[in-house]
């Protein structure tokens, strides 16, 4: 009696899961096909003396649903990244051509001056921008005053720490930041222009000029 019992639940179940087969992606359907298949020889060829019982059967088509999920899953997870990169290679595209700041210590200066910025682990009483030229000499210090947490850009006019106007050309700056007699943790930015963008397997990455490529999540500001 208990092989007519495990057999006839056995094939109900199967039942039920053929019904839902032409519903499935084929990867999915080809395996559970082959899993149904090894199944149903299994059952028909059981020893009619210890039969497969329920509980033995629900484990295998446990394990099958087990499987399935995780495919299912993994195809849903899919899809949302694919969603996510075409939205940030839409949000990158509306960037080509912009002027972006981003993790740097360069600073150029042109005859209309420079631009630069820093961004802030939080608020800061004073915040003194050093300039610094390629000899590593400081040619300018420029205090900024107080400022909140977040990022912030600046201007520099080319004035040397003398008074006299400073060449143009490619500097370096560093940010020192207190609050009370505590630092304050400072990163400089520097200005770039987004030139392309790049979408690789897993993210949309921007090509900003010869500073090089950065991920959307480390562009601090846009101007």
């Amino acid at each position: 009696m208990a092989t007519v019992d495990s057999a006839t639940s056995a094939q109900q179940i199967l039942n039920n899961l053929a019904r839902t087969e032409a519903q499935k992606p084929k990867a999915t359907e080809d395996a559970q096909s082959r899993f149904l298949t090894l199944l149903t020889t299994q059952l028909k060829n059981q020893d009619p003396l210890s039969p497969m019982d329920n509980a033995a059967v629900t484990s295998q088509l446990a394990q099958i649903s087990t499987v399935d999920g995780i495919e299912r899953l993994n195809a849903t997870l899919s899809e949302l990244m694919e969603g996510q990169q075409s939205s940030e290679a839409l949000q990158a595209a509306q960037l080509l051509g912009r002027g972006v700041l981003v993790p740097g210590k360069g600073l150029v200066l042109t005859d209309q001056g420079s631009l630069g910025g820093f961004k802030l682990d939080t608020s800061a009483d004073k915040v003194v921008v050093s300039i610094s030229d390629a000899n590593g000499l400081e040619i300018a210090s420029v205090d900024m005053g107080a400022h909140n947490a977040g990022t912030h850009s600046f201007q520099w006019d080319g004035t040397a720490t003398d008074g006299t106007p400073a060449a143009a050309g490619a500097y370096t700056v560093k940010i020192t930041a207190t609050q009370g007699d505590d630092t304050v943790s400072a990163t400089a930015l520097e200005l770039g222009q987004v030139s392309s963008v790049i979408r690789g397997p897993s993210s949309v990455d921007l090509q900003v000029g010869a500073l090089g490529i950065f991920q959307l999540n480390e562009i601090q500001q846009i101007l």
